[in-house]
């Protein structure tokens, strides 16, 4: 990873390129504009240190030309301090951060590693989302997001192992998917995967299906019958909703991980079997366990590789991929003609909160070609499946506001938020700045508070203040000048 140095000034580039040497980085050294264009289009560069003021052109359409040709480097620019105003220019197009002369050695050598780091994560998520993306399937998943990928990763890894999984996430995020999932990417592929619903079976018959019961051990049972356990060995025995077991039966399954051998009831014989063990649970196991209901030595037996998935509000794009996928799987299986959604019942599809997640998205998305004709769904025809149009805050585009809008902080448990009145028609960067000082100023002047609240980062938000307290330094300057 190198850093280009852009700079005319010979001694400040050599200052420059001893503090990042001596950080452990390597670096390049242009002076002019068309020089760095030229070294950035062939590559092998994560940051340029880029100063405004170049003998040949402006920084500026340095910045520009590197956006327009969606060149992979992060930029940092270095300008006087009576340039502040161009900084904050630079930021908003899409510089990383900016530095004022003179530099120190401290603060550059952060700001330049802040950068490396960004753009190597970047590369990383565009190597993840395209190795996902070429692939010719997702593990029975459908969606390509990061969050997602991360999934997807996770379950190529423990596949490879024979420990338990502990699968956790909301109703409908596709547990029994992510269980499958691993069993068909497992060495014992070709031996059975046994799925049990433990929230789905009599308390008095549960312990009969997982470990099966010899004739006349209760009241019908008529036969000798094998339980899950023993229908699963060589392969997966899958035990969803885990955290639903009683207590008794808990230590049960904990003597059976122990051992490996199960013991039918009403019998007094062990079978010795090998079944790898994926569970899940909607709920949070260690809430459970600190609560009683769950068995702290069963939870650590089992909670060895756990995999977290994502419910569908925070997975972005794969809200319409997942859309698109089931309109057109149901249309074909349905006979109708659908090729696809308007703009606006996507915006709808998008703000929907998906409190059942993919299963409700899956009988939403049925319950629309059944009862519709094609080829594009509407945005009244979501009225049928419960799917309000998105408040007006919610749309991804301003245009069908009124001039005024009303924003109300979310509830974090602090008592109510004052109301804040914003008047639309103005920069984005100054709708921003009211939102992010009167969020301050209700968490009572505290920025980790106010970014946990914003969900943001609190270094962004310091950058921010630092950018505000630079331009009301520049503009009485300004002022002054022109007077």
């Amino acid at each position: 990873m190198k850093v280009l140095i852009v700079e005319d000034a010979l001694p400040l580039a050599t200052v420059y390129g001893h503090h990042i040497s001596k950080a452990g980085m390597v670096s390049d050294h242009v002076e002019t504009g068309k020089e760095a264009l030229g070294k950035l289009r062939k590559g092998g560069y994560s940051v340029v240190l880029l100063d405004l003021q170049l003998p040949d052109m402006n920084g500026l359409k340095v910045m520009e030309t590197i956006r327009e040709e969606q060149l992979p480097v992060s930029v940092v620019v270095v300008t006087s301090s009576g340039s502040i105003k161009t900084a904050v220019e630079a930021m908003q197009g899409g510089a990383y951060d900016f530095l004022v002369k003179p530099v120190a050695e401290e603060r550059l050598v952060t700001t330049v590693k802040n950068a490396v780091e960004r753009e190597t994560l970047a590369e990383v998520a565009a190597e993840v989302q395209k190795s996902t993306s070429s692939s010719k399937a997702h593990h029975g998943f459908v969606g390509s997001s990061l969050a997602m990928t991360a999934v997807y990763r996770m379950i190529e890894s423990v596949a490879r192992s024979n420990a338990a999984v502990f699968v956790t996430g909301e109703s409908g995020t596709g547990k029994e998917v992510c269980a499958e999932a691993i069993h068909k990417s497992s060495s014992r592929a070709k031996r059975p995967f046994v799925p049990l619903n433990c929230a789905a079976i009599p308390k008095d018959l549960i312990e009969s299906e997982i470990f099966g019961h010899v004739k006349g051990a209760f009241t019908g049972a008529t036969s000798d019958r094998d339980g899950a356990a023993a229908r699963a060995d060589s392969g997966t025995l899958f035990l969803d909703e885990i955290c639903e077991l009683e207590l008794g039966l808990q230590a049960k399954l904990l003597r059976f991980l122990q051992s490996s051998t199960v013991q039918k009831v009403g019998s007094d014989s062990l079978k010795k079997v090998d079944v790898r063990i994926v569970c899940a649970t909607n709920r949070n196991p260690l809430e459970e366990v600190e609560a009683g209901r769950f068995r702290e030595d069963l939870y650590y037996r089992l909670h060895v590789l756990p995999i977290a998935l994502p419910p569908l509000r925070a997975r972005g794009a794969d809200i319409l991929e997942l859309a698109r996928h089931f309109l057109s799987r149901f249309a074909a299986e349905e006979g109708k003609s659908f090729d696809g959604f308007s703009v606006e019942a996507e915006e709808i599809l998008l703000a929907h909160s998906w409190p059942g997640n993919v299963r409700e998205m899956q009988n939403a998305i049925r319950n629309l070609v059944v009862l519709n004709d094609g080829p594009v769904i509407e945005a009244d025809m979501l009225g049928m499946v419960q799917m309000r149009r998105p408040a007006a805050g919610q749309l991804s585009s301003l245009t069908s506001l009124p001039s005024e809008s009303i924003i109300r902080p979310a509830e974090t448990g602090n008592g109510d938020w004052p109301r804040l009145t914003l008047s639309l028609g103005q920069p984005f960067e100054v709708l921003e700045r009211q939102i992010i000082e009167a969020t301050i100023d209700a968490c009572g002047g505290s920025l980790p508070k106010t970014a946990r609240t914003l969900q943001v980062s609190p270094s962004t938000l310091y950058r921010k203040k630092e950018i505000w307290a630079a331009q009301e330094t520049s503009e009485p300057e300004e002022t002054q000048a022109a007077s």
